[in-house]
């Protein structure tokens, strides 16, 4: 007989670019299985002498070893976001070990903004808005149709929309951390 553990569902990321302002916003609920174990987690760091925000959603600890990964890409290539960012997908599409990591990562400075996926994607979006995690869909709708219908800046973009998602999924809380650049 096999046991299951239940799953953590640790989050909403979301990405918002608008006139030379990057936000990064995230929750701080970590829910096990249909428990909330903790309010106040912090999903989202500044990294690269505060040039890059990246936030995961995922498994907790396979999302920290791919921060410590990805701050030593951008260490080894000095900072440049895009080569670090290909780089460390290449690293988990042929790493063993990287390839078992259950966790996604959103990356941004003030010129680009990429997602990571767990099967090695890298993806720039189109409109410099994403979300990823549980509530990601809910946000990045929420903060595509703000930014197309309001003169709203980058942040309170972010902010709207994060609480639409806080609304919506149950595995969201409304205790935010936004980052800016």
């Amino acid at each position: 007989m096999t046991s299951t553990l239940p799953t953590f569902h640790a989050t909403t990321i979301l990405a918002v670019r608008r006139d030379d302002r990057a936000v990064l916003a995230g929750d701080g609920q970590v829910t096990l299985g249909d428990t909330v174990v903790k309010q106040g987690a912090r999903k989202i760091r500044r990294l690269y002498n505060d040039k890059v925000l990246a936030g995961f959603a995922g498994s907790a600890a396979d999302s920290f070893a791919l921060f410590s990964r990805f701050e030593s890409k951008l260490e080894q290539y000095r900072g440049n976001l895009e080569r670090s960012a290909v780089e460390l997908a290449k690293d988990w599409r042929t790493d063993r070990a990287l390839r078992r990591l259950e966790a996604m990562l959103l990356v941004l400075d003030h010129r680009s903004m990429f997602l990571l996926s767990g099967t090695g994607d890298l993806i720039e979006p189109d409109e410099g808005i994403v979300g990823i995690g549980s509530g990601g869909a809910y946000a990045q709708s929420a903060a595509k149709a703000l930014a197309r219908h309001t003169t709203l800046d980058a942040r309170a973009i972010a902010e709207a929309a994060m609480r639409v998602a806080a609304e919506i999924c149950i595995y969201t809380n409304g205790n935010f951390t936004l980052e800016e650049l």
